[in-house]
């Protein structure tokens, strides 16, 4: 059981970042930048978006990120309009994700018990895997954090370079890293029973806390279906 949930997972994954990365390069695409059709992005293949580290940190610790979609904003029709929505565009094609997803995880959940235990497992693992991670990925790239979508719409937003945007430009990757080793870490105490450490997994925490709020109109919408 637990290989077909690492398998159903590795599927998951490896659709939803594909999607995620997709969705820049085809913004940037139409916003008059060839650069990511020029660098191979403006595809489905999912080999052309894999970042090694961010697979390996969402495969051990459910957070992770692809390999950022290569674009020249100088080459945009409108270069702020243009940067904020090719970097915006990965986080709103998650949650629509998630959106679509829901109802194929309900129908799974509700019809599709008659199948063999193990082909049960994996369709709802499957599903599962897909919405929680579409949400999760959605909420984890509105961090304002480089490399994250979430400083790229800062910096799309934000004319002025202060302190503070310096900052996460010059040591937001190394703050993501330990803050992904940190939920590592306490992930590992809370399974060798010390529950408590969950209390100190800030990037957990976090993540919890947006996907409750952002997944709420969701499954509000969704269940109002008599499934």
């Amino acid at each position: 059981m637990y290989l077909l949930q690492l398998l159903a997972s590795f599927l998951a994954v490896v659709i939803v970042l594909t999607l995620h990365e997709f969705s820049h390069a085809y913004v940037a695409y139409k916003c008059g930048d060839p650069t990511p059709k020029m660098n191979g992005r403006l595809s489905f293949n999912p080999l052309r978006h894999f970042d090694p580290i961010g697979l390996v940190c969402f495969a051990f610790v459910g957070f992770g990120w692809a390999k950022p979609v290569p674009v020249n904003p100088y080459n945009f029709r409108h270069y702020r309009k243009g940067m904020f929505l090719t970097a915006a565009a990965g986080v709103v094609m998650n949650y629509i994700c998630a959106f679509l997803f829901y109802p194929l995880l309900m129908v799974v959940v509700h019809y599709a018990l008659p199948l063999p235990e193990a082909a049960y497992a994996l369709l709802y693992y499957f599903t599962y895997f897909l919405y929680a991670y579409s949400l999760s990925f959605c909420v984890f790239n509105l961090l304002p954090l480089y490399p994250l979508d979430g400083f790229r719409i800062v910096d799309a937003l934000n004319k002025r370079r202060g302190k503070i945007y310096r900052f996460l430009r010059q040591y937001g990757y190394w703050i993501l890293l330990a803050l992904i080793a940190e939920s590592f870490i306490c992930n590992i105490f809370v399974r060798m029973g010390v529950s408590q450490m969950a209390a100190f997994n800030v990037l957990g925490w976090l993540m919890r806390f947006a996907t409750d709020i952002l997944g709420w109109p969701i499954s509000a919408l969704w269940g109002l279906i008599p499934w």
